[in-house]
């Protein structure tokens, strides 16, 4: 099931909180937690790469690297929105409230992998990085932003101590969602392929996490459901991963894709 041309990389996680409020900046905290307990049980390295905190509570958003054979392979499937509806811990009155994150995915690319993107075709951005990381790092706009203009596709990255750094690792990253889009292109209009152009909002989730009036997590695509929805939050993906992958393989056999 795992035959993609970069299953086996490791992946880059992206988590973004979408309509809801504090309750879906808090909803994006939950997913790292659950991704990063996923992750690390299945013996993979979890490296927190970028981080935004929530003006509240929670966070706006967070990328994950996660390094592995088939890392990517496996969270491919994740990819989409997210729902979640529960007893919302932010309201007095106890009222239920739905929120929204949404997840994006992208391999972790070998060197050896070349995409040539015209320099005309980019824009770069410097600010600076803030929080952990020394004087240098907040005081110096070490922070990197690179947009490819002709999709409209950014990716930022901070992690590093320096400028030069931060815009290589960026420009791989970019090259990656390129690559994955272009794969992707051939089934589907780039609209619905890239993760951070859908709306994390009302009728675009793949999965639901219901905690109250019952306790259910069910994908849309699959129809997998479960009850045990502690199992799940504690990282327990496998069977929807393992759905998702045999149901794109019968796709793949048919020649549907």
């Amino acid at each position: 099931m795992l035959s993609g041309p970069y299953d086996a990389e490791g992946a880059v996680l992206t988590i973004n909180a979408g309509a809801g409020g504090t309750d879906a900046q808090d909803w994006a905290e939950m997913l790292l937690r659950m991704y990063t307990r996923w992750a690390e049980d299945r013996g993979y390295q979890v490296h927190l790469s970028e981080i935004s905190a929530g003006d509240e509570a929670g966070l706006k958003s967070v990328t994950l690297e996660i390094t592995g054979r088939y890392a990517y392979g496996y969270l491919k499937s994740e990819k989409g929105t997210h729902r979640l509806v529960r007893i919302s811990p932010f309201n007095a009155n106890g009222k239920r409230q739905t929120s929204f994150a949404g997840v994006e995915v992208m391999p972790i690319l070998a060197q050896s992998v070349e995409l040539e993107i015209p320099d005309k075709d980019l824009k770069v951005d410097t600010f600076r990085s803030g929080g952990k990381g020394g004087q240098n790092v907040n005081k110096v706009e070490t922070g990197v932003r690179v947009e490819h203009v002709p999709t409209g596709i950014a990716v930022r990255c901070t992690e590093e101590r320096s400028q030069q750094q931060n815009k290589e690792k960026a420009l791989a990253r970019l090259k990656a969602k390129l690559l994955i889009i272009a794969q992707e292109q051939r089934a589907q209009e780039i609209a619905q392929i890239r993760g951070d152009m859908v709306e994390a909002a009302w009728g675009n989730q793949i999965r639901n996490y219901v905690f109250h009036p019952y306790q259910m997590v069910k994908d849309l695509r699959t129809e997998v459901e479960t009850s045990a929805i502690t199992d799940v939050m504690n990282g327990e993906l496998d069977p929807f991963i393992q759905a998702y992958l045999r149901q794109e393989n019968q796709l793949v056999e048919t020649g549907a894709v």
